[in-house]
Formats: structure tokens, sequence, C-alpha cells
């Protein structure tokens, strides 16, 4: 499946007109904001994401190393790098994942790296917690 197919959840850090730009596409999306959950530490984000199905969107490094090194379930975390305030930018590299031939099994972690010009999409599926 399409990491962006899956409900997302949109960190605080994620710029209001990225979160509008995907609902336009017809995409799931609820924010951090919108859950009252600006401030929580990045384990409840994770924790809410996983209980209502839901892919973090984020330009926070610490969601994947929560889920990497401190083993916290995730769904999946989309992290868009550099961050960086300009819509269009991030816009434009979460439709290079989309584009791609990116393919996730649920629990993954994608990072959407720009450089220029281009992005490099990176794909680590984790191993399906016991």
């Amino acid at each position: 499946m399409k990491p962006l197919a899956l409900p997302l959840l949109a960190d605080e850090n994620m710029h209001p007109e990225v979160v509008a730009a995907l609902r336009a596409q017809g995409r799931d999306v609820v924010t951090v904001v919108e859950l009252g959950l600006v401030g929580a530490a990045d384990r409840v984000v994770l924790r809410h994401a996983v209980a209502d199905g839901r892919v973090v969107l984020t330009h926070d490094a610490d969601f994947g190393a929560l889920a990497v090194h401190a083993g916290e379930r995730i769904v999946g975390i989309v992290y868009v790098r550099p961050g960086h305030i300009s819509p269009q930018f991030v816009l434009e590299a979460l439709a290079s994942v989309d584009r791609g031939a990116v393919e996730v099994e649920v629990p993954f972690v994608v990072v959407a790296e720009r450089h220029g010009d281009s992005v490099r999409v990176r794909v680590r599926q984790l191993p399906v917690p016991p």
C-alpha cells in the first residue's frame, strides 16, 4: 500500500496549508491541534495515532527514534526533512513519495529528504510487534 493512502495524523509542526492540500486531495487527515494534543509528548501522540490507526506525518526525527530504538508501537511515520515552513516544499516532497514506487506494510518509517530539486525516499519496514 502507499504510505499516504492510510489515515494520517499531522504533527503540530506540519503547516496548516499542507493539511488543507492533503484534504483537498481526498486524504483522511486529522491534526494534533484538532485533537487537543499540542505540546503533548511524542509518545502520547504516537499512542493516539496507533489507537486511531493513523500514520504520523511530521518533521520531527524523534518519532522514528521512538519507534526504531525504543520499540514504541506505530502504524507508520512519514518524516519529511528538512523541516520547512514552505507548504509547497513539503507538498512537493510528499508528491514524490506518492508518485514513487514506495509500497509499505504496517509498521513502517518513510523518510522523504529533499535536496535541491530532488527528493530521496527511504523506507524502513519494522517488525510486527508480538
